[in-house]
């Protein structure tokens, strides 16, 4: 029961962190940056963030090369 509570815990802290750097993605324009397509036609609206996953892939693979080379 103990390494349940721990598992929930530490599923509790990861979902706050990811929160915030939502939010702080949110700040700093993440999602709306030039390349983003936004298509509307009629009713339907389709997002389709190209830049913004470019970003974030090439951002994610140096902080996980750092951490791997620590």
């Amino acid at each position: 029961m103990a390494e349940l509570a721990r598992a929930l815990i530490v599923l509790g802290v990861v979902l706050a962190v990811a929160g915030g750097l939502f939010l702080l993605a949110d700040r700093l324009g993440l999602g709306r940056l030039p390349g983003d397509l936004d298509l509307t036609i009629g009713p339907v609206r389709v997002w389709i963030p190209v830049v913004t996953s470019i970003v974030l892939s090439v951002l994610a693979t140096i902080a996980l090369n750092l951490w791997i080379r620590r």
